[in-house]
């Protein structure tokens, strides 16, 4: 029988959808963190469970090909960087067969053309918006990143995976604040000011945004705030979000732009967009002209069509569809986000779009009373399409869905849900998160003729 401490000698057989190594021993499950197929290694039992034990490497005896060193231990720890280990070309494999796993567990493939996933070219300082949070270690406001499964905060002053430019704004504020000697805030007795600092970066621009989020509605010191103005290059945006709940959600409702406009610019396809400070924005913009350009070419969308992008946001996938479609229709229940989107439209020229501040499910039963629907573009969040949404897609029948998806698992739970009027034909891993267990994909279903 397996016991914590335990130091064993094993060979990783397989990995998990965690990217940990996985070994058997007596037929009982070992999950190794940062091992990987084909290497032997001395593990030491941490902790065990019903069904399968979680171990760490004491000595790597015989490492695999795919083996690299680590830029910075911190990022395994935090579980910023898990991937780290791998060679960039294993971790696209990883990838790769995760999507293909999780659809070959609800759908037939064999006649699906899974294309190979597209990656970077440098996988490294890509994120262009960071959420740090902050908390009192040893009495002193300290930045960095939780201990994976844990309220631990370790110290981290070089994330990597984040443009370096982000890295430097966050040490800038971190000094800053402690200058001014403000607590950070603890969730245990919900007393101090500062919760985040978030730091979002214009990639095809200089601007830089700041969000400092507090728990007190009171307005930031106006001294805190020149000071902050006066450090960071290129600010164009300083924005006091406040966030009095005792939650885990990193963000509230109420918001004080004490510099700047509430939002900053970038570029996606040579369009310029303006984004708020709590607009969705892919972190990876490099990438997300590969995953954007995927989507219009599978939606193979003509100038008689008729697009609905639910879930449009600040509206980055309508404005690059309208420019091949007669119209496209954009459904956000996000009223703010909304209204960023008519700005974009207008900003660019572009007159053949409609933003509709709706739930979409809700939305597109009314629509399709008086209005077909062509093409319909999704990209959910991680928890995939909602059961109401699905009927509703169900009931208008598009020609053909193009699904953006952030988590395979629950892309495949949707086709399956939808298989019934629509086959799959086509998906596109992308590798927007180096270094991390996330991929995003592009698929295509059409509807079936029967």
């Amino acid at each position: 029988m397996i016991k914590k401490n335990d130091i064993l000698e094993v060979g990783i057989i397989d990995l998990s959808n965690e990217g940990f190594g996985v070994a058997k021993v007596d037929g009982f499950t070992v999950f190794v963190e940062s091992a990987l197929v084909n290497e032997r290694v001395q593990i030491k039992i941490v902790k065990v469970l019903k069904r399968y034990a979680i171990a760490i490497i004491d000595e790597l005896i015989e490492a695999s090909k795919d083996r690299v060193d680590i830029k910075d231990h911190l990022g395994t720890i935090t579980g910023t960087m898990p991937l780290q280990h791998m060679t960039y070309d294993a971790q696209l494999k990883f990838k790769q067969t995760q999507v293909e796993n999780y659809l070959s567990n609800k759908t037939d493939l064999s006649d699906v053309e899974v294309y190979k996933i597209k990656g970077m070219s440098n996988p490294w300082e890509y994120r262009n918006k960071a959420q740090i949070p902050v908390k009192m270690v040893d009495g002193i406001l300290t930045t960095g990143f939780y201990r994976r499964r844990s309220h631990d905060l370790i110290p981290v002053e070089n994330f990597h995976i984040q443009d370096p430019r982000i890295d430097e704004s966050i040490l800038k504020v971190r000094d800053i604040l402690r200058d001014y000697e403000i607590e950070a805030y603890d969730e245990t007795k919900q007393t101090g000011l500062i919760r985040h600092i978030i730091v979002r970066q214009a990639q095809h621009r200089e601007d830089q945004m700041i969000i400092l989020v507090t728990n007190s509605e009171k307005p930031l010191d106006q001294n805190l705030v020149a000071d902050i103005v006066n450090a960071v290059p290129n600010l164009v945006s300083l924005v006091q979000n406040i966030n009095t709940d005792n939650t885990n959600r990193i963000t509230g409702n109420k918001k004080i732009v004490h510099y700047g406009q509430d939002y900053y610019e970038d570029k996606l396809f040579g369009m310029d967009f303006k984004i708020s400070s709590q607009s969705f924005f892919q972190v990876n913009s490099d990438q997300t002209e590969v995953l954007y350009q995927t989507a219009l070419d599978f939606s193979n969308v003509g100038k008689e069509d008729v697009v609905m992008d639910a879930y449009s946001g600040i509206g980055t996938i309508s404005l690059i569809m309208a420019q091949a479609a007669k119209h496209v229709y954009g459904v956000e229940m996000i009223k703010e986000a909304v209204m960023m989107a008519k700005e974009n439209a207008v900003i660019n020229d572009i007159d053949n779009t409609s933003f509709v501040t709706a739930l979409a499910e809700d939305y597109m039963k009314k629509f399709i009373q008086s209005k077909n629907i062509d093409a319909l573009v999704v990209d959910p969040p991680r928890k995939g399409l909602h059961p109401a949404f699905i009927q509703s897609v169900l009931e208008a029948r598009p020609d053909r869905i193009v699904y953006v998806s952030c988590n395979p698992k629950t892309l495949a739970r949707d086709v399956d849900l939808l298989s019934d009027l629509y086959t799959l034909k086509k998906v596109q891993p992308v590798d927007m998160f180096p270094q991390t267990l996330h991929v995003e994909t592009v698929s295509l279903l059409e509807k079936k003729k029967f």
